[in-house]
């Protein structure tokens, strides 16, 4: 019996693995890296310093599953996006448009810019297929919700205690943006029971 349960989430890992971009992986584990290094530094509560603790080991965990124990599922030949083109202008960026220029404000607004386009790398997979699991597809839109809410609170912040955090509201503008198309895609085919998938370049 236990062998069997075994199977089953092995089996169920393995698809989660087959329609994941890696790199959209590393660069998410990158950014809870760079945000939640004042871990060491900044006492704010016990809540705050476990859910930090739990987003850096859930990112590295989900790295390791798909580079390590099922990388024979992982499609690294569909997963070819090159992280220079992010790194590099994000990097730029930060340093160029931060609040305060010290180590841990930059490696935070480097972790916001980054956050804001970590995503392409999935997109460009799931074009570059013209398909994905519907697995793939919820993934996909709860995290695009989970910034469009992300959004909703900085708007509620604004109205309740007139704070406004530019760096993290454009950037969130910017993530939300790239999701359009996909939710588009999703209310239209996924919550309708079909597969999402798109036409192929000629």
């Amino acid at each position: 019996m236990k062998s069997g349960v075994q199977s089953i989430v092995l089996y169920q890992w393995e698809l989660l693995c087959s329609g994941i971009s890696g790199k959209s992986q590393i660069l998410f584990a990158l950014v809870f890296t760079t945000r939640y290094l004042d871990l060491f530094t900044n006492f704010i509560s016990i809540y705050n310093t476990v859910m930090k603790v739990v987003f850096l080991l859930c990112a590295y965990v989900t790295v390791y599953m798909i580079y390590g124990k099922f990388r024979k599922t992982f499609d690294s030949e569909n997963d070819t996006f090159r992280l220079e083109f992010l790194l590099v202008p994000v990097i730029g960026l930060s340093f160029l448009e931060n609040y305060n220029f010290t180590p841990l404000e930059i490696l935070w607004t480097f972790s916001i810019y980054l956050e804001s386009v970590a995503i392409l790398p999935q997109l460009f997979m799931i074009s570059k297929t013209g398909e994905a699991e519907t697995i793939t597809t919820h993934y996909l839109f709860f995290l695009g919700l989970y910034r469009a809410l992300y959004l909703a609170n900085w708007i509620r912040r604004y109205q309740t205690e007139n704070f406004y955090d530019q760096i993290a509201v454009v950037s969130g503008v910017v993530q939300t943006i790239f999701y359009c198309d996909f939710f588009y895609l999703y209310v239209t085919k996924v919550l309708k029971g079909k597969k999402l998938s798109l036409p192929m370049p000629i």
